[in-house]
């Protein structure tokens, strides 16, 4: 938290090193949450990129209250919320997350790890976004409900319901393609 305070301090003075910092500590947690929200790796980073270059276009008048890893989470929801209702408008629906070949290890474990992440890509794109965000939030960026609440401009309980609800009905979808 002091780190975060000295890097936005430094921003404020136009230290281009501090975005440097900033960038590099939270561009793959930023990028994880994206991918996971969106379910397309190139929109997820053009909306990481969207939130930097925000930051350097306010740099001068950014407050923030909390940490710096929640300020930038709420600055990517409400991205990914602005271009969920674009798509919205435009009739255009989320794809599946891509599938990606983590460091697995052996050709067989690959195989596995795909399946396994192109199953819950496409439960999770089922979800309303308001839970898949939540799920996304808790469950990649390790914010808290609270946390959450305030991002999503929400009660609590609201946001543990959302939670609990996204859970149920991805295991709900995931126990259906099991089943099949």
């Amino acid at each position: 938290m002091l780190e975060d305070k000295l890097l936005i301090w430094k921003l404020k003075r136009g230290r281009l090193d501090a975005l440097r910092q900033i960038y590099d500590q939270y561009k793959t947690d930023l990028l994880k949450v994206a991918i996971s929200l969106t379910g397309d790796v190139g929109r997820s980073e053009d909306a990481v990129q969207d939130i930097f270059l925000k930051l350097i276009e306010s740099h001068r008048r950014i407050s923030i209250h909390s940490s710096l890893k929640h300020y930038l989470m709420t600055c990517l929801a409400n991205r990914v919320r602005s271009l969920h209702r674009g798509d919205q408008r435009h009739g255009e629906i989320l794809p599946p997350i891509p599938r990606s070949k983590a460091s697995a290890g052996r050709p067989e474990r690959w195989a596995m790890l795909d399946e396994e992440m192109r199953l819950v890509g496409r439960a999770m794109a089922q979800l309303p976004l308001e839970q898949r965000e939540v799920v996304t939030l808790h469950v990649e960026a390790g914010l808290g409900f609270r946390e959450i609440a305030r991002i999503q401009n929400a009660s609590s309980n609201t946001v543990q319901g959302r939670y609990r609800y996204g859970m149920e009905k991805l295991r709900s979808l995931l126990d259906s393609e099991v089943d099949t």
